[in-house]
């Protein structure tokens, strides 16, 4: 009697044990990874646009150069004029996406923590990653 008191009590307290452990592995941790994730990937992109932009913006200025050397001086300021309003337009492109991107992972993040806090209700098989 007193070792089936003791084997029970000793199932209860693991029990117990298993599912608080079980919120330790969260979907919060989940949600932190794919914003981080959508964050780099947003930086990347902005970083790549911006040095494609200082790339066709350099040829630009390089071909205005020439321009100028051969007295040329309204073509001149045509290309330097374009080689800034392309630099300028990546630049704001970059931006963009990597807004858009940070926003769709802080809204995942969010709405992950928000499931973390309510896993009952939204984990109808009860499985905790």
């Amino acid at each position: 009697m007193k070792k089936s008191i003791v084997i029970g009590l000793s199932v209860l307290v693991l029990g117990s044990a298993v599912t608080a452990s079980a919120d330790d592995r969260s979907y919060d941790r989940r949600g932190d990874r794919i914003n981080q994730r959508l964050d780099a990937r947003g930086a990347r992109i902005n970083q790549h646009l911006d040095a494609r932009g200082d790339r066709i913006n350099d040829r630009f200025d390089a071909r205005a150069a020439r321009a100028r050397a051969d007295g040329k001086y309204k073509l001149a300021e045509r290309f330097d004029r374009k080689g800034d309003r392309i630099e300028r337009h990546l630049d704001k492109k970059g931006d963009r996406i990597e807004a858009r991107l940070d926003r769709r992972g802080n809204r995942i993040d969010h709405r992950l923590d928000r499931r973390d806090q309510n896993h009952g209700r939204f984990d109808h098989n009860r499985y905790h990653r």
